[in-house]
This record gives C-alpha cells, structure tokens and sequence, in this order.
C-alpha cells in the first residue's frame, strides 16, 4: 500500500524561523560590509595617489626630454648656445648695446 504524504501545518514558527534566519544573513553581510568599509576607503584613496603620481611622473618625462633636447641642442649649434648665452647671461658681441628694461618692485610699469 502506497503512503500518501501529508503536509503538516506547523503553524507561524516556521515561517517566524525562516525570516528571522533571513534577517540574522543580512545582518551577518552588513556587519561585514562595515567591518571592510574602511579598507575600501582606503585602497580608494590610494589608488588615486597613484593616479596622481602617475601624472607627475608623465609630466616629468616630458620636462626631462625636454631638458635633453635642449642640451642636445646647445652641445651641437653654436647659435643656440649663443642665444642662450645672451638671453640668460646677459652677453653681448664685443661693441654690441645692451638695453635692459627694469620694473619697480615687480611690477609692471603703467602706461
């Protein structure tokens, strides 16, 4: 003889078990998330001071060939290092004039 099964009611309690269980996982992944938060926080920060470091470093490579291309310049043309010479030297050719304008406190004169 085959035996029918038969669903019992339990009543509330399993259904009270079933969502508290439910209740007691989301707090468990809350608790988690929480406790992890700040790691996140930081590994964030973080990688944005990479990122910033990253673009100083790019932009100090480009200062750096610049830098090379004008040594490279000034080691083989005369003209360059001539002109460099005088713009920063304040160099001039033998009977040459020099005129050198000055401001007052740093300041550009008014007009």
């Amino acid at each position: 003889m085959a035996r029918k099964s038969k669903r019992v009611d339990v009543g509330i309690w399993m259904k009270l078990t079933k969502l508290v269980m439910l209740l007691v996982i989301c707090a468990g992944s809350l608790a988690v998330f929480q406790w992890y938060k700040p790691v996140i926080r930081s590994n964030e920060g973080m990688q944005r001071r990479i990122n910033q470091l990253r673009a100083q470093i790019a932009e100090e490579e480009r200062f750096a060939e610049q830098m090379n291309a004008t040594i490279k310049a000034i080691g083989t043309n005369n003209v360059v290092l001539e002109r460099l010479a005088r713009e920063k030297l304040g160099y001039a050719k033998p009977g040459e004039k020099v005129i050198r304008f000055e401001t007052i406190n740093g300041q550009i004169p008014s007009k």
